[in-house]
């Protein structure tokens, strides 16, 4: 399915739907086979022992199967989360930006399905797991 923004148009879009998180995200890479989403991590989505929290992972995984399904499907604002299954696998390292690696599995008209890896930058080993559902507003 071809994508529906580029990068710099669905970095806009963020902006202009979700307002709250200008500057919290970032997209690394957006094609057909993958989106690759950053959390720039600061002080706010730290715990207590100076990793990242599990709210902000999350949050991450959730922003990135948006932006995935976004990409395909265009300016449908409404879409939203219906299921998120995550397994927190390892800590984050510390003082690191979080990774996102979306693959939509499956796309039809009134749902998505996505997986998202979550690593810490510059590691191998995934930090959590997570699968999420969107729910798509139905053609008028």
């Amino acid at each position: 399915m071809a994508l529906q923004f580029t990068i710099p148009e669905m970095t806009s879009y963020l902006s202009e739907v979700f307002p709250q998180v200008e500057g919290m995200f970032a997209i690394d890479r957006m094609d057909e086979e993958l989106l690759v989403m950053r959390l720039i991590v600061d002080e706010q989505h730290l715990r207590p022992g100076g990793t990242v929290s599990g709210p902000s992972m999350f949050a991450l995984a959730d922003v990135a199967a948006y932006v995935a399904t976004m990409a395909r499907i265009g300016r449908e604002a409404l879409t939203v989360t219906t299921h998120c299954s995550i397994d927190f696998m390892r800590k984050p390292e510390a003082g690191r930006d979080l990774l996102a690696e979306a693959r939509v599995l499956k796309m039809g008209r009134s749902l998505s399905v996505t997986d998202v890896l979550l690593y810490s930058e510059q590691s191998d080993d995934p930090v959590a797991h997570a699968s999420l559902t969107y729910a798509i507003p139905p053609k008028r």
